[in-house]
């Protein structure tokens, strides 16, 4: 039952990587890998039709030093002891169909340091990956784009000495401000939301999964909690009704009221 839960996890993980990877690798590219870009061109992932899986990202890329080369990125959620072998796998692979420098990168989403080595000493052969660990990135890194799909990013990331409930609402505040549509926000949330497990064993997960929770879970609206929200406000800024008289027309708790009361206060 764990094992295919864990492999329903980790299904729910790819696809969100698949489908906001393209808006990411930029900023990927800038701020983790460092490498500053010139242009880059998609190469094609059949690099061995034999092989169980393909590279996750691979691109020729010119770097602003007129460097030419293939950046083959890996994305792993957990420490993965057969990792150095299959990079160099891959690295045989594309220096012998592409014939240029190769430079590959292990971009770890745990929480943890991982444990994985990232070089292999042999008596003929010395191999070695670059291995970063998205965790030792500050989250405003990913907060301040203007691109959802790296937006939500930022709850792997380093929060600093900042209150998880305080970046949470930073990043559902800015992915209000950068979708449209109430569905392409539903969408993002839900994201989050996924993304968030996998700091699980952070012992602030509960506080992170709490602050995603006021805003959307199976049983609570997002768009009715926020619709809600509005109501409260206007009746403690325009109205003299007391707090039960307010969380009984809005139909909410007490405790409710009483907390956008205190951060209407604190706002002013």
């Amino acid at each position: 039952m764990k094992t295919n839960l864990k492999k329903r996890q980790a299904n729910q993980y790819d696809k969100i990587f698949k489908e906001n990877i393209e808006a990411v690798i930029p900023s990927l590219m800038q701020n983790v890998l460092e490498i500053a870009i010139l242009s880059f061109e998609e190469l094609p992932d059949d690099v061995q039709h034999t092989k169980e899986r393909k590279p996750d990202v691979l691109k020729k890329i010119t770097d602003a030093n007129g460097n030419v080369f293939v950046l083959q990125i890996e994305f792993q959620v957990v420490d993965e002891p057969e990792m150095i072998y299959r990079m160099l796998e891959y690295k045989s692979m594309l220096l012998r169909k592409y014939r240029i420098p190769v430079r590959q990168f292990v971009i770890f989403l745990g929480k943890e340091n991982p444990k994985m080595s990232d070089i292999l000493i042999s008596e003929d052969l010395s191999f070695k990956y670059q291995l970063r660990s998205i965790k030792n990135i500050h989250y405003k890194i990913f907060i301040k784009s203007d691109k959802p799909e790296e937006i939500v990013f930022a709850v792997l990331s380093d929060f600093g000495i900042e209150k998880p409930e305080y970046v949470i609402e930073n990043i559902i505040q800015r992915l209000e401000e950068t979708t449209n549509t109430e569905l392409t926000l539903k969408k993002y949330l839900q994201q989050l939301r996924i993304l968030a497990e996998l700091r699980r064993l952070d012992l602030k997960i509960d506080e992170i999964m709490e602050s995603i929770a006021k805003y959307i879970n199976e049983e609570t609206d997002y768009f009715v909690v926020k619709a809600k929200k509005q109501i409260v406000e206007n009746l403690l800024t325009k109205t003299s009704h007391t707090l039960e008289q307010i969380a009984d027309i809005a139909n909410v708790s007490i405790d409710f009221v009483i907390n956008i009361q205190q951060k209407l206060s604190a706002e002013k």
